[in-house]
């Protein structure tokens, strides 16, 4: 089994990062920056799981649920993950995220 730490402790990192920031940083596009990061995170985890399947779009659910909504893409990725490129590739996606954010 694929140890998945790094991944979750980037995307913790991020996490608190956005429930810590003000709204006014979250309405300059560091929600919308984590949305983007969570609907990757989860496309990537349904291709994973389902190879033929259409991924599905994880919907926008407001900026103050930013936070929640990659933490589960992240869960969701980490439980199907089992190439360690693709975990340094997520650990990197969230990472740059992250940057984007400016928080």
């Amino acid at each position: 089994m694929l140890d998945t730490t790094p991944l979750t402790r980037a995307v913790d990192h991020f996490a608190d990062r956005l429930r810590a920031a003000p709204q006014s940083r979250l309405q300059r596009g560091a929600a919308a920056e984590a949305l983007g990061l969570a609907r990757e995170l989860a496309r990537r985890a349904q291709l994973l799981e389902e190879p033929s399947a259409e991924p599905r779009e994880m919907p926008d659910a407001g900026m103050f649920a930013a936070a929640d909504q990659i933490t589960v893409a992240a869960h969701d990725l980490a439980l199907v993950l089992r190439d360690p490129e693709e975990l340094e590739t997520a650990v990197t996606l969230v990472d740059e995220a992250l940057k984007r954010a400016g928080i």
